[in-house]
């Protein structure tokens, strides 16, 4: 890798090799439902326009981390820096095709065909990162996100949307129909500053209450306005847990990328569950019970 390349991209830093175990023990069949694989980076190239460049972060770590927080089941999601490359997730996903499920990033023209050998290989998903694509303040590309849902419908695929939900008031009214189930991810991807009553948290709570949307608990680190253990994520997971708990599934977001401040331990950011999910019984099914009907374990 160049050091032109490196400077344009810079090097995010790397997850902590040595994961702690939680303060809770974790249920059988627990899902990682949110972490990433990258590298080798001499085997699988990076995209020459990505916006950071992750250190090989590998499966070896990365199921080290699991049977130190003692999770069974784990989904990879590609990751930015490989645009719509998912060769290293497909690889990743045949090593272990009975505990790993995908989520990929697929083109507009990507041939049905691929898509069902996307199918066979575990991938039950498609990543849209519409931060970067919204057609401004408040609007979504409704129409290239019909026409992406309706691609991925027959295999009974979900459309996971990287977007901040505050900035889309009526989001539930923009998702109603939707041909396929949604997910958000890092609880929606609202800086914790913004309130309960933001109009577009309030519209995700109304969209999860419909069956037809799911969150992920991930990344608190990027919401949140202050460091470990991010006690001011933990009014929103309440709000989610008491309007959709059939509906939440949570993730590592390992390997970290491009967390800023201190790289949190693994061990720590599933003790936020604790406090998110305090039940034992609702955060099995959060753990468990949820990922297996979302990704088909």
């Amino acid at each position: 890798m160049s050091d032109q390349a490196t400077a344009a991209a810079p090097l995010c830093a790397a997850p902590d090799p040595h994961p702690r175990a939680p303060g809770f023990k974790f249920a059988p069949l627990s899902c990682d439902s949110h972490a990433h694989i990258c590298g080798p980076s001499a085997k699988y190239p990076y995209d020459a326009g990505r916006i950071y460049t992750p250190p090989d972060a590998l499966l070896p770590a990365h199921r080290q981390m699991l049977d130190t927080l003692g999770v069974t089941r784990a989904v990879l999601v590609q990751p930015s820096v490989y645009g719509t490359d998912n060769a290293a997730l497909l690889d990743a996903l045949a090593t272990d095709p009975a505990r790993l499920r995908g989520v990929a990033v697929i083109k507009p023209d990507t041939p049905f065909a691929e898509l069902e050998h996307m199918h066979r290989a575990g991938v039950r998903g498609v990543r849209c990162n519409i931060v970067d694509v919204k057609e401004g303040k408040g609007r979504l590309p409704m129409d290239m996100l019909l026409a992406l849902g309706r691609r991925i419908q027959p295999l009974g695929w979900h459309l996971e949307f990287l977007m901040h939900v505050d900035e889309f008031a009526d989001l539930d009214q923009l998702l109603e129909n939707f041909p396929v189930e949604t997910v958000f991810g890092h609880l929606g991807y609202m800086r914790a500053d913004k309130g309960l009553e933001a109009p577009g948290f309030q519209a995700l709570l109304r969209l999860l209450q419909t069956g037809r949307a799911w969150v992920k608990f991930t990344g608190p680190y990027r919401i949140s306005t202050g460091a470990l253990p991010y006690a001011d994520v933990t009014p929103y997971a309440h709000a989610i847990v008491k309007a959709a708990p059939t509906q939440i599934v949570w993730g590592s977001d390992w390997p970290h990328v491009m967390v800023k401040g201190s790289m949190p331990n693994d061990g720590d950011i599933a003790d936020c569950l604790a406090a998110w999910v305090p039940d034992q019984k609702a955060r099995e099914q959060v753990l468990a019970h949820n990922p297996a009907r979302l990704y088909g374990f």
